[in-house]
């Protein structure tokens, strides 16, 4: 009996070790995106997502890429592109992730919540004994959208960077073509002159299309798709429509530049109109009744250590 105590311990401790060292392998894995100049840079997929998509190859194909998910991995791959993910990940192994996530990850996580509940006593434990298949199942469901809440979230941090830069960049793009110098020239030294930034890596990629004979008009259009963002349509519709009336690009530069920096400045008093009432919450439940136990708790401690309470 002993030695077969032995044996399963040493199992279990071989198999904990595995799975650490496989975790520790994921955690540290990084990877790279090659830019259109042929520079890499780093672009690395969530720690979850790292972990589940080398089992993206079980689900079947005839699940990832049938005719009705045309339209939705139609969708992902449009927002891979714009969160900048092109190339680390396919839109079949994001719907793939859909299924493999919440049978995978959730359902570990809800069979290890499982056996801690088991040990639970008393009025708490039957509780949770009895609410604990809604929980599993709420668990489960939110393994099931992480990859597109992810998605999500990355193109929304991209187009945030985006909205950043973008007004210096046309700035300094106005600039160079009013000074004399060409689009084309312009556009090179502003990507030589600043740090690669999602908007750098869009220019950059625009520019060298040009370079390969692509005409102007269709690298803007690119442009604007790839980012998919309302100010970048907008710029490149009024570049567009300036090279086919064969105005000068300088003054629709400045003018898009002046109304971007004007939509910058009212997203900004929106979040600022915005800020008192998501303090309200946080104000209500931890700062209020923190300054509550500082300054009366003393004397709560005092009236109960006389008897007063």
């Amino acid at each position: 009996m002993d030695t077969h105590i032995l044996t399963t311990s040493l199992i279990f401790l071989f198999s904990t070790l595995v799975i650490a060292w496989q975790l520790m392998c994921t955690a540290k894995h990084v990877t790279y995106i090659t830019l259109a100049d042929g520079r890499r840079q780093e672009r690395s997929l969530p720690f979850l997502i790292r972990l589940v998509l080398p089992l993206a190859v079980m689900v079947p194909k005839f699940i990832t890429q049938h005719e009705a998910l045309e339209e939705s991995r139609s969708r992902i791959n449009r927002r891979l592109v714009s969160g900048g993910y092109e190339g680390l990940i396919q839109p079949a192994e994001v719907i793939a992730l859909r299924f493999l996530m919440p049978l995978g990850i959730g359902g570990s996580l809800s069979l290890l919540l499982a056996l801690v509940f088991q040990g639970m006593e008393g009025d708490m434990g039957q509780m949770i004994a009895q609410r604990q298949s809604v929980f599993y199942f709420l668990l489960i469901v939110l393994f099931g959208f992480y990859p597109d809440l992810w998605l999500k979230q990355a193109v929304r941090e991209r187009h945030h960077q985006i909205e950043r830069a973008l007004p210096f960049v046309l700035d300094l793009l106005t600039l160079s073509v009013e000074s004399g110098l060409d689009f084309m020239t312009g556009i090179n030294r502003i990507i030589s002159s600043r740090d690669v930034d999602p908007l750098g890596e869009e220019l950059i990629r625009m520019f060298r299309e040009i370079q390969v004979g692509r005409s102007r008009r269709e690298a803007l259009v690119n442009f604007a798709v790839r980012i998919d963002h309302a100010d970048v349509r907008s710029l490149t519709n009024a570049l567009v429509q300036a090279d086919e009336l064969g105005t000068g690009i300088g003054g629709a530069l400045r003018i898009q530049a002046d109304q971007i920096r004007t939509k910058r400045f009212q997203r900004a008093e929106k979040l600022g109109n915005e800020a008192p009432v998501k303090m309200l919450f946080p104000l209500v439940f931890f700062i209020f009744p923190s300054v509550f136990l500082i300054l009366l708790g003393p004397v709560v401690l005092q009236m109960m250590a006389r008897g007063g309470f």
